[in-house]
This record gives C-alpha cells, sequence and structure tokens, in this order.
C-alpha cells in the first residue's frame, strides 16, 4: 500500500505517522523547503500544542467552524489521547492557568523532534521543495503530478493546510470537491482613528467585548496596541465574527465594558460608595475598578472629569459618562491585523463532503483530508492544533485499514 500525504505540517505528519502500520509506503511532499512551519512559531515559539482536557460536548465550543463535525472526529481521537501521544514518547507537557498545553521545555522544537523521530523510525519518505500541481484520481490510485514528475500512489492524504485564496486550492480542481471561499480568522482590530492607541501596552484582565448591532461578544483578557485592540478577548471574537466582519470590510464597532465584574448599575454604586467615603480625593489620582492610572486617565478625560476635581465635586453628568465610558466604550474599527505568525484561514473543503468518521472523501475512495484544508478553524488556546492532530490520527488510520 503506498500512501501519500500532502503537506509537512502537525496534521501531515500525523496522518503520515498512523499511516505507517501493517507494511505501508508512506511520503510526505512538503512544497516548502521547511517542515512543521507551524509548530515551530506557534505559542511564541512555545507551541500550544493543545488544551488540557475538555469534555466533547465543551471541547467543541471552541470551533466556530467545524463544531458537530469534529464532535464525530474526537469520539475517535481527543485531547487525553494527544496528551499521552507525545508523552509516551518522553514530551512531558504542562497545562497553563487558562487551559493551554505546552511542552514542558516550553520549546516547540520538542513538538518537532518527537515527530521527525517517530516518522523517522518508521521510514517515512520526506519530500521537501515539492508541490503538488494536481491530483488525477485513475481507475485504482492516484496520479500526483509534482513539480519533480508524476508518482502513483494507493492511497492519499490531503494535509496542505489553509490558504488565504481560493487559488490555492486549485490543485484539488480535479476531484471536483467543493471550497468553501477563504477568508481570515484569528485577527486584532485596528483602530486607527482612535486615540486610544496611545496607551498602548495597557491590558486589563478580563474585559467584555462584543459587536454593536450583532450578538457576537467574547470575555478575557484585552491588550491594547499601537494599531487597535488585541488579546485573547479581540481574537476569539474575531473567530467567531469572522464571517460577518468579512462582510463588513472590517469596518465595525466595538463596546468595551472594561471589567466584566461589573455591570452599569455596579458600577454607578461602587462610584457613589467610594465618593461617600473619599469625598476628597482627586478623581484621576484613585483609578478604580482594576483599571491601570493610564486607561482611568485616559477614561477621565473622556468623561470631562477635569485634572483636579474631587470625587464630590463631580456632577450627574459626569458620573454617567464615567459609567458609560467605563461600561460601554465604543471603539471604531477600521482594518485588521493578522496574530503574529499565527496565520488561520476560515474555509476550505466542504465538511458535508468529508466522512467524519473516517475522513475520507465521500466521492473519491482512499482519498482523505486533514487538518486546516478542511473549512474548521478553531480559537486561540491549542484547538486549531488539536484538531489537526485529531483530523491526521483519523486519516492515516483509515487510509491503512482501508487496504485490509
Amino acid at each position: 500500500m503506498k500512501i501519500a500525504v500532502i503537506g509537512g505540517g502537525a496534521a501531515g505528519f500525523f496522518a503520515a505517522i498512523h499511516a505507517s502500520k501493517k507494511g505501508s509506503s508512506v511520503t510526505i511532499f512538503e512544497k516548502s523547503p521547511k517542515l512543521l512551519s507551524k509548530v515551530k512559531v506557534s505559542g511564541g515559539g512555545r507551541c500550544n500544542m493543545t488544551h488540557k482536557p475538555l469534555e466533547i460536548s465543551k471541547l467543541v465550543k471552541n470551533y466556530p467552524r467545524g463544531e458537530k463535525f469534529l464532535k464525530k472526529v474526537f469520539r475517535h481521537f481527543k485531547s487525553e489521547d494527544t496528551i499521552h501521544w507525545f508523552e509516551s514518547r518522553s514530551v512531558p507537557l504542562k497545562v497553563e492557568a487558562d487551559g493551554r498545553m505546552f511542552p514542558v521545555s516550553d520549546d516547540s522544537q520538542s513538538i518537532i523532534d518527537a515527530l521527525l523521530k517517530e516518522a523517522n523510525q518508521l521510514g517515512i519518505q520526506i519530500k521537501t521543495s515539492t508541490g503538488i500541481k494536481a491530483i488525477q484520481n485513475q481507475a485504482n490510485s492516484f496520479l500526483l503530478e509534482t513539480n519533480h514528475g508524476e508518482l502513483t500512489f494507493d492511497a492519499v492524504i490531503v494535509a496542505g493546510g489553509g490558504h488565504p485564496k481560493l487559488e490555492g486550492y486549485s490543485f484539488l480542481k480535479n476531484l471536483k470537491h467543493s471550497i468553501v471561499s477563504p477568508i481570515p480568522s484569528l485577527f486584532t482590530f485596528n483602530t486607527p482613528q482612535e486615540p486610544i492607541k496611545k496607551l498602548m501596552g495597557i491590558s486589563m484582565p478580563d474585559a467584555h467585548v462584543k459587536i454593536e448591532g450583532t450578538k457576537l461578544n467574547y470575555q478575557g483578557p484585552l491588550l491594547i496596541t499601537h494599531w487597535g485592540v488585541s488579546g485573547p478577548a479581540v481574537l476569539k471574537l474575531s473567530a467567531f465574527g469572522a464571517e460577518w466582519l468579512h462582510e463588513k470590510k472590517y469596518h465595525a464597532r466595538a463596546i468595551i465594558n472594561w471589567n466584566s465584574d461589573f455591570n452599569e448599575t455596579k458600577y454607578l454604586e461602587h462610584l457613589m460608595a467610594y465618593a461617600t467615603s473619599h469625598p476628597n480625593r482627586k478623581v484621576i489620582n484613585y483609578p478604580l475598578f482594576e483599571v491601570p492610572g493610564r486607561l482611568w486617565e485616559y477614561l477621565c478625560n473622556r468623561s470631562e472629569i477635569e485634572l483636579n476635581q474631587t470625587f464630590n465635586g463631580l456632577s450627574k453628568k459626569q458620573y454617567n459618562k464615567l459609567v458609560q465610558n467605563l461600561f460601554c466604550h465604543i471603539l471604531n474599527i477600521d482594518g485588521k491585523t493578522t496574530f503574529k505568525e499565527e496565520f488561520v484561514t476560515a474555509g476550505g473543503i466542504a465538511l458535508q463532503e468529508v466522512n467524519p468518521n473516517t475522513m475520507e472523501s465521500m466521492y473519491h475512495p482512499n482519498l482523505y483530508f486533514a487538518g486546516e484544508i478542511l473549512n474548521i478553524d478553531g480559537i486561540t488556546g491549542g484547538f486549531n492544533f488539536q484538531a489537526a492532530w485529531s483530523t491526521g490520527y483519523l486519516a492515516g488510520i483509515s487510509s491503512v485499514n482501508s487496504s485490509i
């Protein structure tokens, strides 16, 4: 059984490793000179390679696209299986407070080395700088047209990753699979006209961000940057709002509550109580609600509170304005920025054309898909890699089992 794996990333390697059983011959084709490049840069070079184990019903809620499909996939291979696989190959993992999991080494090379070592021990052939131009489905085999010639295989696993443009999927055109047009997911919000950019570097540990006019909202850490706002709350919101924001050409209004522990009423009550206890304190000098000093000063200025005003000197209008700026701060979004090197796309092979229990094409026996080539994407936190390991595993074992 000769099996080709297109793509030398996480899903491709995991598929190849699990296809290399029972005497099969497996070859990985990677169009670039580098292998596992996303693994290398993930998590700032630490590799956020999965998330702490969750019930499948909770795990799938972290995927804006692919939730129902992955519910079936994860029954075959989930976070616990990923953890066991790597730890049984001398890569101990650790869980951080937010549930993200990393190698104890804090070095993505630990993950890369484990995959390369396993592939080497299994005798997997690896061809870098070898792009696939087309896949031809023949009678009982597949002809791969590469930039170095043509090769024939009994089965093919496509794990070539997501592409920013539809043309990136052109090598699949002979297979007549539907491609959901790719759009960006996981991005930060640009706010070029907003003076808040001057506060770059300031963060809030638990803000709530909502897109005006929609039900889209997310809660979590928020970071002010020199181009706008970022942090997990924004990134996760961008993933769930990817299609809506794309339609709006990334022009929208974000509504921020800087501290999720407070609603409009609680902000006002707390302010009034503080004013009663400390009437002569200058408002700007005493930040409340865990708001950093520079951000508090900015919010006070936006509320028309003067430098020397005391709490007992505020008018009802000023109190209301300050509450509005704390609870319902509006930022005009105008554009987006890809989050570091962690490029993620929504779009790809339509999921209704793939069997979620085997990853096999509904149209072509012995053709399989894995990873971001599918219309699946997760929020930050190790979820995209978990989808890669799970779909890769399933495609790999299915490809070799189909020949038995």
